[in-house]
């Protein structure tokens, strides 16, 4: 059977896929990515425990990964709105740079992986914001689904 896009009608026109016969079920999406640093602005933000001029550059990522994940049917016009039961944004220093880690769940009938990487792009691009005025040389790199559950077909990478 070949694959077609989801959200394009017959006639080539944008379009939100109907979901109204589906099953609700339990679904989760993972979705990661990374903020990469110039070594001595990582260092340095080391050193101040990550805290900035406009606060904690973590605590601020998370809360707005979380703001993210709820506000992507706002932000992609063809998303439903969903009612979520479950967000988990978590952000790791590593060497140079931050992890982030976005998991979403909920009892619904369409998944969350939009959701997920909307929570991931979110928090990299507030952590980009805290921190642009000491380098422009801040590279966001791979946000990727990294596997979902429930639904027709699960995931994993």
């Amino acid at each position: 059977m070949e694959k077609k896009l989801s959200h394009i009608d017959e006639s080539g026109n944008a379009t939100m896929v109907d979901v109204s016969l589906k099953d609700a079920s339990v679904r989760q999406a993972v979705a990661s990515g990374t903020v990469t640093f110039p070594h001595t602005v990582f260092k340095s933000l080391t050193d101040q425990d990550f805290v900035g001029k406009k606060g904690s550059i973590v605590q601020t990522a998370v809360i707005a990964g979380i703001q993210g994940v709820k506000k992507t049917a706002e932000l992609i016009p063809l998303c439903h709105q969903i009612n979520l039961s479950k967000i988990n944004v978590e952000i790791v220093p590593g060497e140079h740079q931050f992890k982030i880690t976005c998991t979403v769940k909920c009892n619904e009938k369409t998944g969350v992986e939009m959701e997920a990487l909307t929570g991931v792009s979110i928090a990299a691009l507030t952590i980009y914001d805290m921190c642009k005025a000491l380098s422009q040389d801040i590279v966001i790199g791979t946000i990727q689904l990294e596997q979902k559950t429930g639904g027709k077909h699960d995931f994993q990478r």
